[in-house]
């Protein structure tokens, strides 16, 4: 970005009001392999994109991962890493999981499930994911993530509308929250986006079930860490 944001500063901010437990984590989405900062070592397992969020959110670790370190297909999709498998594509993969009474009802769902894509492309537009927890960030991030509880959420959709107002409409439908809803969601609209969670990111990730999910496109962040510090502050405010 050509505006310089000051991510450390942003990180305590989001982490005092909040009371966060962890930290908010910052993800690029590389287009190549020049496009990863350098020192910045590729992950060694092969695991799910929610998981690789752990471990920076968590574990504070900075790394890469290309597509052959998502294990999560369906993931790796959403985030732009890989074509669109033909069980997902189908609705077979979602129906035998026993989540859709159809099958059209899993091609319906999967149909509008927010992914990372150039229009009219025929390749996977991302090279590589990068994962830092955002007080350490040696990049500027696309999507800016954070784990919380409802009533962090709350102050967070403030936040959100402090300046403009209105009504935040968030989509999400259960399945790829991590990866569709919270990141490329965020990426490809410009938008904050709010998710419940789903099944796989609560499973394999340890997101708590007392937890949601929100993506903060890696612009308006410092604008959100702004606002914070006055709503949580308002007269109106618990």
């Amino acid at each position: 970005m050509r505006t310089s944001v000051p991510y450390e500063e942003v990180a305590e901010t989001l982490t005092e009001y909040l009371g966060l437990d962890g930290s908010p984590v910052a993800i690029k989405l590389a287009k190549s392999k020049e496009a990863i900062p350098d020192g910045i070592p590729e992950i060694d397992e092969t695991i799910r994109h929610c998981m690789m969020v752990s471990i920076a959110r968590k574990e504070g670790r900075i790394f890469y991962a290309t597509a052959e370190k998502h294990q999560c297909m369906g993931g790796a999709w959403a985030i732009g890493l890989r074509e669109l498998t033909e069980s997902l594509k189908s609705g077979e993969f979602y129906y035998k999981l026993g989540k859709f009474d159809t099958w059209a009802a899993c091609m319906r769902t999967i149909d509008q499930v927010p992914n990372v894509h150039v229009p009219g492309g025929t390749e996977a537009p991302t090279y590589a994911t990068v994962y830092a927890p955002l007080e350490k960030t040696p990049f500027d991030p696309h999507v800016v993530l954070v784990v919380g509880q409802p009533r962090m959420m709350l102050k967070l959709a403030q936040a959100c509308l402090y300046r403009m107002g209105g009504r935040l409409h968030c989509s999400m439908a259960g399945i790829q929250s991590v990866c569709a809803d919270t990141v490329a969601l965020p990426y490809m609209t410009g938008k904050i986006n709010f998710s419940m969670g789903c099944d796989g990111s609560r499973k394999f990730s340890g997101i708590e079930d007392s937890e949601m999910v929100v993506g903060i496109p890696g612009e308006l962040i410092a604008d959100v860490a702004d606002a914070m510090k006055i709503v949580t502050g308002a007269p109106g405010s618990v």
